[in-house]
């Protein structure tokens, strides 16, 4: 029966119409992805060089063995933002005369054959043949490694449940906020140090293979969970909905006074919370408004008179971070639907304007949840001040032009980590200006002058832009309609 559905998958993919297009991506993401676990498995080779010599732990495998819970509990971070789910495969199968039972598990040992499942075995089975066995014997050496390798083959079950579970949910977010604070907040603070506490855990496999038998039995007990949670609810009414979310049918009141702009921004906004792209890109932007933790508080960005440079990035990140993401895929989360916009009167025009006001909202509410960053000195406060007002004059209209660049479809309701549907080359060149812009405003008059005139420049030009919008916003508007044929024609194609 197995057979028989692996060559369902097979002739699923060459009968597809995109079926060149298709090898092609896959030829570049299977080499890029044999390149990336190269360097993981010439890291396992040279890791106990790279301790010793290059980080001066005078033993590498206390080193080693001291930090493994942060792997793991990285591990379980990188996992619930790139693991994908077996559940979308489901609705080809469910009418097929196969026993539920067995999809269930032909989905499951598909989702085990991933890159994920063997970063750990590049890592650490070198570092066991080179380290552990030759000090503390072969049988040693096997026992640790399969230790680690349950371990971690028990986060892949754990997290298909858990994802289907709690995913794009507060309950999701609190526990990958709760692993982030324990694993590097503990540490951090000094409260406790969790690698010390779970190192005897580690070291007792070199001497019994009592914690393989236990992370075995472990890895078993969570196939079992995540296979008992997917047959229970193997229905396409409990597996492919959408979670109810919260004011997923309310807008924003003040947007109603724009007019039919504003009832396309309150449209917009049902589609970032319903569809589970945009809705990760929005949940991403309050993550990412932590990000000033890792720049405020860093003893290397501290000098004695002043602020860091590189604070006016972290301040055009924070206050525009979901402009960013959001941005610039501006058409492309219309492309289902572009027809409509273009036979409407005033459409198009209105959908611009609207999706402005979005990015106008969005950014404001993200420069209020910034302001306690004041505790730090009054020098964030106007850094943060100047470049939300540069973002608002000048980086929106950026975002928005740049995106125009032959925008391609996409689908909504898949997932946001590596799904590229959508991103082309100007995704990523779009970057570039819209970084750089702001210090070749800010440099000249803070080198020349001083830093409080660089910003001082900075918010100038922002007040500009936005005095000028007007005009601005006029220019991508212009540019869909002289094209709105070539990119009707593109977002017509079959993804």
């Amino acid at each position: 029966m197995m057979i028989q559905l692996i060559k369902l998958e097979l002739l699923k993919t060459m009968r597809s119409t995109a079926f060149a297009k298709s090898v092609l991506v896959a030829i570049f993401l299977g080499f890029l992805a044999i390149l990336l676990l190269s360097y993981l498995l010439m890291l396992g080779i040279f890791l106990k060089d790279v301790l010793e010599k290059g980080f001066n732990f005078p033993d590498a495998y206390e080193a080693v063995s001291a930090h493994l819970i942060y792997f793991f509990l990285f591990e379980f971070m990188y996992r619930y933002f790139t693991q994908k789910l077996p559940v979308i495969e489901l609705e080809r199968f469910l009418h097929l005369p196969i026993k539920k039972s067995k999809i269930i598990n032909f989905l499951l040992a598909r989702s085990f054959v991933s890159p994920l499942s063997v970063i750990a075995l590049l890592i650490f089975t070198p570092f066991a043949f080179t380290e552990v066995m030759p000090r503390f014997g072969d049988a040693a050496g096997w026992s640790w490694i399969l230790t680690i390798l349950f371990t971690s083959w028990s986060l892949h079950w754990l997290m298909l449940w858990f994802k289907q579970k709690f995913e794009d949910s507060i309950t999701g977010l609190v526990v990958i906020f709760a692993v982030l604070l324990l694993g590097i907040g503990s540490t951090y603070y000094g409260w406790f140090n969790v690698g010390e506490l779970m190192k005897p855990i580690f070291d007792w496999s070199l001497t019994s293979f009592i914690p393989v038998a236990v992370m075995a039995i472990v890895c078993l007990a969570l196939y079992r969970v995540a296979f008992s949670f997917y047959y229970q609810h193997a229905y396409l009414e409990d597996l492919a909905k959408e979670e109810e979310v919260k004011f997923a049918n309310a807008g924003f009141g003040v947007f109603d006074r724009f007019g039919l702009a504003g009832e396309f921004a309150n449209l917009e906004w049902k589609l970032i919370i319903r569809h589970k792209k945009s809705r990760t890109y929005l949940m991403l932007a309050g993550f990412f408004l932590l990000y000033g933790l890792i720049f405020y508080t860093n003893p290397i960005y501290q000098t004695e008179e002043g602020f860091s440079h590189m604070f006016i990035f972290v301040g055009v990140f924070i206050t525009s971070i979901f402009m960013l993401q959001y941005g610039q895929l501006f058409l492309s989360w219309n492309s289902a639907n572009f027809d409509f916009f273009l036979i409407k009167r005033n459409g198009v025009e209105a959908l611009v304007k609207g999706k402005y006001l979005l990015f106008v909202g969005i950014s404001v509410l993200s420069f209020l949840a910034s302001v306690p960053y004041v505790y730090f000195g009054l020098d964030i406060l106007l850094i943060h001040i100047a470049t939300f007002l540069f973002n608002m004059g000048v980086v929106i209209h950026l975002v928005v032009y740049l995106s125009l660049w032959k925008p391609k479809p996409m689908d909504l309701n898949k997932g946001a980590m590596f799904n590229y549907e959508g991103v082309g080359i100007a995704q990523f060149l779009m970057m570039l200006p819209i970084f750089l812009g702001p210090y070749a405003v800010y440099l000249p008059f803070a080198l020349l002058i001083s830093q409080y005139a660089g910003l001082v420049a900075l918010a100038v030009t922002g007040l500009a832009g936005i005095v000028a919008s007007r005009y601005l916003t006029s220019l991508p508007i212009k540019k869909i309609l002289e094209n709105r044929y070539q990119i009707s024609s593109a977002f017509r194609q079959e993804l």
